[in-house]
């Protein structure tokens, strides 16, 4: 064996040596990435339920405001026909009463004075 062949020879072991190492980190990244790959789904798959859930929720909170709104019209068209009704009432019955309720004061003041009219003339 010729010096020149021992040096290639050591030169092929080192070079194996230096692919080997290089390797090794090579071999951890690709753990690492696997790891972060079961990661990902793992949190894709607990993530994907609470969405759905989340979606169903905002739908039925949905549907509850426009019930929520269907209500809120309905008594204030209530409120409006309960207006108006005490307004008809006022004008059609609340008049002639104040009226009605005058005149009976009137007549019983009417009627108090001359009673008491007539006992002064007694």
């Amino acid at each position: 064996m010729s010096l020149g062949d021992v040096a290639s020879l050591i030169a092929a072991i080192a070079f194996v040596l230096l692919v080997g190492l290089l390797a090794l980190p090579l071999v951890k990244l690709g753990k690492v990435l696997d790891e972060t790959r079961a990661s990902v789904k793992e949190l894709t798959d607990h993530t994907l339920p609470v969405l759905d859930e989340t979606a169903s929720v905002v739908a039925s909170t949905n549907t509850q405001i426009e019930r929520v709104d269907t209500i809120t019209t309905s008594a204030a068209q209530v409120s409006e026909n309960v207006s108006a009704l005490t307004s008809l009432f006022a004008a059609t019955v609340g008049s002639p009463m104040i009226k009605l309720a005058a005149f009976s004061y009137g007549a019983r003041r009417m009627f108090s004075g001359a009673a008491d009219g007539l006992r002064g003339k007694r």
